[in-house]
C-alpha cells in the first residue's frame, strides 16, 4: 500500500515552512486514515467468511453425525441361552443335559417357554426312520435372567432317555435345545420352529449310558 504526501499551492513570492509542511501532514494523515477503513472492511468480510465456513463445516459434522448407524441395545433371538459350566449330578436317565442358564432381551420377556431338543440319528437302527426331536412343556419363566428348573431339566433327560433307548441309540450322541413360545405344537417342523423360536440352538455333545430304571 502506498501512501503519497500531496504539497499545498502557496501563494507567489510567501514561503512560510509551517503552511507547507502542515498540509502535507493533513492529505497523509487522510491517506492513512483511508486505509485504516479499507482494512477493517477486509477484516469485516474475512471474519464472515470464515463464520460461514465454519457454519457449514458444523452442519457438515452434524450431517455425518446424523448418517452414522445406532446400534440396537440387545442384538440377535429374544433369549440367550447357555449351559451351566458347574458340574451337574448325573441323572438315573443315563444322559444329562446340563442347567440352561438364559438371558432376555428386557422388552421381550415371556412368562412361559418350552424346551425343544434335537438328536443327530446317529447310531439309530437303518431299517426305520428316526423321530429325532422332542418338545417338552411349558414352563414359567422369571424374568429376565435365571435358569430351567432342576426339575424340568431332569423330566427332560428321562423324556430323551426313553427317546434314545428306542431307537437303541448307545455312547455318544449330538444334541442341540433352543427355547420356544408356550404355544408351539408337540411335533413342530422347521418353519414353525423358526417362527416360535425365543433362543437360537445350543448344540452339545453327551454321553448316553444304560438308564437306571426304578430310581
Amino acid at each position: 500500500m502506498f501512501h503519497r504526501l500531496v504539497p499545498t499551492v502557496e501563494p507567489a513570492g510567501h514561503h512560510d515552512h509551517h503552511c507547507s509542511c502542515a498540509a502535507p501532514e493533513w492529505y497523509y494523515g487522510a491517506l492513512f486514515y483511508g486505509n485504516k477503513e479499507d482494512d477493517l472492511k477486509k477484516g469485516i468480510i474475512l471474519a464472515i467468511g470464515l463464520a460461514i465456513g465454519g457454519a457449514a463445516l458444523l452442519t457438515g459434522c452434524k450431517s455425518q453425525q446424523y448418517n452414522i448407524p445406532i446400534q440396537p441395545k440387545w442384538q440377535g433371538a429374544p433369549y440367550h441361552i447357555s449351559f451351566d459350566t458347574q458340574a451337574t449330578k448325573p441323572s438315573s436317565a443315563g444322559i444329562t443335559i446340563p442347567i440352561i442358564k438364559y438371558t432376555a432381551n428386557p422388552d421381550a420377556v415371556e412368562r412361559r417357554a418350552t424346551l425343544v431338543v434335537r438328536v443327530e440319528p446317529v447310531g439309530a437302527a437303518k431299517d426305520r426312520p428316526m423321530m429325532n426331536q422332542m418338545v417338552m412343556g411349558a414352563v414359567d419363566m422369571h424374568g429376565a435372567e435365571g435358569a430351567l428348573p432342576a426339575d424340568y431339566m431332569d423330566a427332560a433327560d428321562k423324556a430323551l432317555s426313553s427317546l434314545l433307548d428306542a431307537y437303541s441309540i448307545k455312547g455318544k450322541i449330538k444334541v442341540s435345545v433352543l427355547l420356544a413360545k408356550s404355544s408351539i405344537s408337540t411335533q413342530p417342523g422347521d418353519a414353525e420352529i423358526n417362527q416360535m423360536r425365543l433362543s437360537d440352538w445350543l448344540p452339545i455333545e453327551l454321553e448316553f449310558k444304560k438308564p437306571h430304571r426304578g430310581r
